[in-house]
C-alpha cells in the first residue's frame, strides 16, 4: 500500500436507533433531509406493520428451508421478528418505510445475521405482499360489517310491512309503496356491494412474494408453499406483472365508491325525510347535531357527512387510476403513492357502515306522516288507467282520461277516493261500482305481487328468501 493512502474503511452495521438506507453502498452522498422527507412514506405505510412481519417471518421459514438459512439463524431472525411486532412500529420519519424500519431493528436486535432475511426478497415484492394482505382483511371487515347493516334493514322491513307511504319518481310523488319495500330496496343494492367485495376477494387471493424486484426469485424458495403459510390459494404468474400493478386496489377503490354512491343516496333520501317538509322519519337526538346560532335546530350531520365523504372515495379511485395510467414495467416510486387513498377510503367505509347501522336501528319512521301522503294528490292514477284497461280501453287511451281526471282532481281539490261514481262516469262511462275496490292505498298495493313487487305477500316471500342467504353466507 502507497504511503499516505488510508486503507479503504468497511462500512458498519447501522448504529442502534439510526435509520438507514438499502443503497447507502452505491451513492456517495448522504441523502438530503428534504429528499428524505419527501421520500418517506413510514407516516402512513406503518398501517401494513403487522403484515410486513407476517411476511417476513414466513420469508425467513422458506429461507430456511431451501438452505439459505440455518435452523439457528431462522429462529434468531424469527424471534427478533415477533418482539418487534409486540414492540409496534415506533420508528419515525427518518425510516424510510415501514419494510426498513422492521429490517432496522432486526439487525439492532439480532445482529448482521438479520440482514440474511432480505436475501432473495425486494420492497417490490414485499409490499405488493403486504398490501394484499391488509386488503385481504379489511375487505373481510367491511363484508361482516355489511352484513350486520342487511340485519339491521330486514329487522326493520319486518316490522313496517303495513306502513305505507308514496314512492318518487323525479322527486314527484308516485305510486304507494310498502315502507318495508323501500328498505328492502337498499338492501339489494348495497347485497350487491356485498358480493362485488366477495368478487374482488378472488384476485387479492394471489400472492406476489417470490417476484423479486421484477425477475423472480434466483432461489429455489418454493412459494407454494408460502403461499399456504400467508393464507393464499395460489401465486402470481409473472413476476413483472406482480410487482407493478395494483389493479386488485383500483377494483377494491371501483366497488368503494360503488358502495358509497349506494349510501350516499340512502342520506340523501333521509336527509329530505327528515325535513318538516316530508316529516317522515325522526332521528334520534345523540345521532344528530345543533347550531351553534340557531336554538331549534336539529341537524342530520351525519347523513351529510355519508354524503359528503362519498367525494373523498370517488377522488382516491380517480388518484389510483391516474398514477396507474402512465407507468411503464414495472416498479415505479409513483406506486408509493397507492396507499393513502386506499386506506383513507377502508375508514371512510368502515366509518360510513357503523353509522348507517346505528341510524337504522334507532330511526323512527312517522307511519301516519307518510300514511296522509298516500291519501293526497293522484298516487292512484295508474291504478284507474289499469282499470280502464280491464274494461277493455287500449292503456295510451285509457291514459288520456285518467290525465284528464288528474287535472280535474287538482282543479276540485278532491282526491278520487272521494269521487262519486257519477263524477267518474264523466270522464268514462266503463267505470262501474267495482272500481271503487280498488281505490285504496291498501288495495292498489296489494294488486302488485308479482316477484320483486311491493304487495305485502312479495315483501314476505322476499324476506324469507333473504334470511336464508344470510344464514348460509353467516
Amino acid at each position: 500500500m502507497a504511503k499516505g493512502k488510508n486503507p479503504k474503511k468497511e462500512r458498519k452495521p447501522p448504529s442502534p436507533g439510526r435509520p438507514w438506507k438499502a443503497w447507502e453502498g452505491r451513492l456517495s452522498e448522504k441523502s438530503d433531509p428534504d429528499v428524505e422527507q419527501f421520500t418517506s412514506s413510514f407516516s402512513f405505510d406503518r398501517r401494513l406493520f403487522p403484515y410486513d412481519i407476517m411476511g417476513s417471518i414466513a420469508h425467513a421459514e422458506a429461507l430456511s428451508c431451501s438452505g439459505l438459512l440455518t435452523g439457528e439463524e431462522a429462529k434468531a431472525i424469527v424471534c427478533g421478528l415477533k418482539e418487534i411486532a409486540a414492540e409496534g412500529a415506533e420508528g419515525s420519519a427518518s425510516d424510510e418505510d415501514v419494510h426498513m424500519y422492521v429490517e432496522r431493528r432486526l439487525i439492532e436486535k439480532i445482529g448482521e445475521v438479520g440482514g440474511k432475511l432480505h436475501t432473495g426478497r425486494s420492497r417490490n415484492d414485499q409490499v405488493a405482499l403486504d398490501l394484499r394482505l391488509y386488503l385481504k382483511e379489511e375487505s373481510k371487515n367491511l363484508i361482516g360489517a355489511i352484513y350486520n347493516l342487511q340485519e339491521r334493514l330486514i329487522d326493520a322491513a319486518e316490522a313496517h310491512l303495513g306502513t305505507y307511504l308514496p314512492g318518487y319518481t323525479h322527486l314527484q310523488r308516485a305510486q304507494p309503496i310498502s315502507l318495508a319495500h323501500y328498505l328492502l330496496a337498499y338492501y339489494e343494492m348495497i347485497e350487491r356491494d356485498r358480493t362485488r367485495l366477495l368478487d374482488g376477494l378472488k384476485r387479492l387471493d394471489q400472492m406476489p412474494l417470490g417476484a423479486g424486484a421484477l425477475a423472480g426469485n434466483p432461489f429455489s424458495i418454493d412459494r407454494l408453499a408460502v403461499a399456504r403459510t400467508l393464507g393464499f390459494s395460489s401465486v402470481t404468474a409473472n413476476s413483472l406483472d406482480a410487482v407493478s400493478d395494483r389493479d386488485f386496489v383500483v377494483e377494491f377503490l371501483s366497488a368503494a365508491s360503488i358502495l358509497m354512491m349506494h349510501l350516499s343516496r340512502w342520506a340523501e333520501d333521509w336527509i329530505l325525510w327528515s325535513s318538516c317538509e316530508f316529516g317522515f322519519i325522526e332521528l334520534p337526538d345523540k345521532l344528530c347535531t345543533g347550531s351553534s346560532m340557531m336554538p331549534q335546530k336539529k341537524n342530520p350531520d351525519l347523513l351529510e357527512l355519508i354524503r359528503g365523504k362519498t367525494g373523498r372515495v370517488y377522488g382516491a379511485l380517480f388518484t389510483l387510476l391516474t398514477v396507474l395510467k402512465g407507468l411503464p414495467l414495472t416498479y415505479n416510486r409513483d406506486l408509493q403513492e397507492d396507499k393513502p387513498p386506499l386506506f383513507d377510503t377502508v375508514e371512510t367505509l368502515k366509518n360510513s357502515l357503523r353509522i348507517m347501522t346505528l341510524l337504522v336501528s334507532q330511526v323512527r319512521f312517522n307511519e301516519k306522516r307518510m300514511a296522509d301522503a298516500t291519501e293526497e294528490g293522484s298516487l292512484l292514477a295508474t291504478d284507474l288507467a289499469d282499470y280502464l284497461v280491464t274494461k277493455g280501453l287500449p292503456f295510451r287511451e285509457a291514459h288520456r282520461v285518467v290525465g284528464k281526471m288528474v287535472r280535474a282532481a287538482l282543479a276540485s281539490a278532491r282526491p278520487f277516493p272521494r269521487w262519486t261514481l257519477a263524477q267518474l262516469k264523466e270522464h268514462s262511462p266503463l267505470f262501474q261500482e267495482d272500481v271503487f275496490r280498488q281505490m285504496s292505498t291498501a288495495a292498489s298495493i296489494a294488486k302488485r305481487r308479482g316477484i320483486g313487487g311491493t304487495a305485502i305477500s312479495s315483501i314476505q316471500l322476499e324476506i324469507q328468501k333473504i334470511k336464508r342467504l344470510l344464514k348460509k353466507s353467516k
